[in-house]
């Protein structure tokens, strides 16, 4: 007799499930799970933008792989996540997350200048982690392209941390391949 599905695989709570398990297979199977369906989507959206600590962090696990698989899904809502990385006491495993996701996707133009202030700030803060400090880098390299006049910036900002701080080795390797498509 064939194994028939078990009713998790049917119906399942979304909250406790990203609390059951931290592992790249756990996170690779809700993003399956969540697939293209708009109901779960919203369901992890809400999860990610008003939760706790836990269930933040492991939210954006999951809409990080979400986005890199399927960008289209979780574009509608780059407002609210741009948002939450500016909440006080945010997870860093959100900045780093939505910064990651902003860096592989294509940003609204209407987020653009919400996109640009956070990164700037994220960047230019030698607190924050590399891995934000980098995607952040990444993202305003792209968005070079539509407002050139961001490059001096961009320039400067790189530049003074790399003088004036002892950055890591992930970081000087971001700033050395920015840089040059600077101009």
């Amino acid at each position: 007799m064939k194994d028939q599905p078990s009713s998790r695989c049917i119906k399942m709570d979304l909250r406790i499930a990203l609390l059951e398990a931290h592992s790249r297979s756990h996170t690779e199977m809700l993003r399956a799970w969540i697939g293209r369906d708009e109901g779960r989507i919203n369901e992890l959206i809400d999860l990610f933008l008003n939760d706790t600590y836990q269930v933040v962090q492991a939210a954006a696990r999951v809409l990080s792989e979400l986005a890199l698989q399927a960008p289209d899904l979780v574009t509608p809502f780059i407002g609210p996540m741009l948002q939450r990385c500016n909440d006080q006491g945010i997870p860093v495993a959100v900045k780093r997350n939505v910064t990651r996701i902003l860096q592989r996707i294509a940003i609204p133009e209407a987020h653009h200048a919400a996109a640009i202030n956070l990164c700037f700030g994220l960047l230019a803060d030698p607190g924050e982690t590399v891995a934000v400090r980098c995607f952040s880098m990444g993202i305003l390299a792209q968005l070079c392209g539509p407002y050139p006049d961001l490059k001096q910036e961009l320039k400067s900002i790189i530049s003074q941390a790399l003088e004036q701080e002892n950055p890591t080795a992930g970081f000087r390797s971001k700033a050395r391949r920015v840089l040059p498509a600077l101009g």
